[in-house]
């Protein structure tokens, strides 16, 4: 009894279409991923004009027909005080200057919660928080986290410790549409960044996890804990 001959011509052009498809797909995510890296060592010398999070909020403002006012004004990392510097890092990100991008102890502290069902804190580093703003929104995904994986040693590597802490405190979000040190300095106290002093840095670290919704005024217990912090860590 003899074979059949393959009578269906849409199975091997079917395979092939697939694999084209996926070659191109890794092409673009290698390409965007290369644009990603060139930004990042773009950015050791020209400051951001605008981040992922800051084209969201325009967006969501648009689709939702909200109004929306843009207050973001970048400013050298030596004309914002130092009080607010550290109560950003003890807030956010306590070995900022320790690890290298990641902060394995948290993460594991942070994997351990999740297990007990009790999630209480993040595990996201300074670095890994400013890869997010810059490239990727709010959102979460399997994907973007594997993006921002590969992304932060990049980061460290190319920015160095004080640039990224000059990046991260200028675009970050403290309210809706306040972005950076300078503009929520201005907005919250009627002040520059360089005057801040010890205890509104601690407020206004203490909105940091959730800017939308939090104000400094109301941060006492939050901020209490974030100067206690501050002094335990030398500052």
């Amino acid at each position: 009894m003899t074979e059949k001959p393959d009578t269906n011509p849409k199975t091997p052009l079917r395979k092939g279409f697939l694999r084209s498809f996926v070659r191109w797909l890794a092409i673009g995510v290698v390409l965007l991923w290369s644009l990603a890296a060139l930004s990042l060592l773009a950015a050791r010398w020209i400051d951001p004009p605008s981040t992922a999070v800051h084209i969201q909020r325009h967006l969501q403002a648009w689709i939702h027909h909200t109004p929306y006012h843009e207050r973001y004004k970048f400013i050298p990392l030596g004309q914002i005080s130092p009080h607010l510097q550290h109560a950003a890092v003890a807030a956010e990100d306590a070995r900022f200057y320790q690890h290298h991008g990641f902060d394995w102890h948290e993460i594991e502290i942070a994997a351990e919660d999740d297990l007990e069902s009790d999630r209480t804190r993040g595990a996201s580093t300074i670095t890994q928080q400013l890869v997010k703003n810059l490239f990727f929104g709010t959102g979460r995904s399997i994907l973007r986290k594997g993006a921002e994986f590969t992304l932060v040693p990049v980061a460290e590597f190319v920015l160095g410790k004080r640039r990224i802490l000059e990046i991260y405190l200028n675009v970050v979000e403290w309210g809706p549409g306040i972005y950076g040190a300078e503009s929520a300095c201005r907005y919250y106290d009627g002040t520059a960044a360089r005057n801040v002093g010890r205890e509104q840095a601690a407020r206004l670290a203490a909105i940091l996890p959730a800017p939308l919704k939090r104000r400094p005024e109301r941060m006492n217990n939050y901020s209490a804990r974030i100067l206690e912090r501050m002094s335990q860590m030398g500052w």
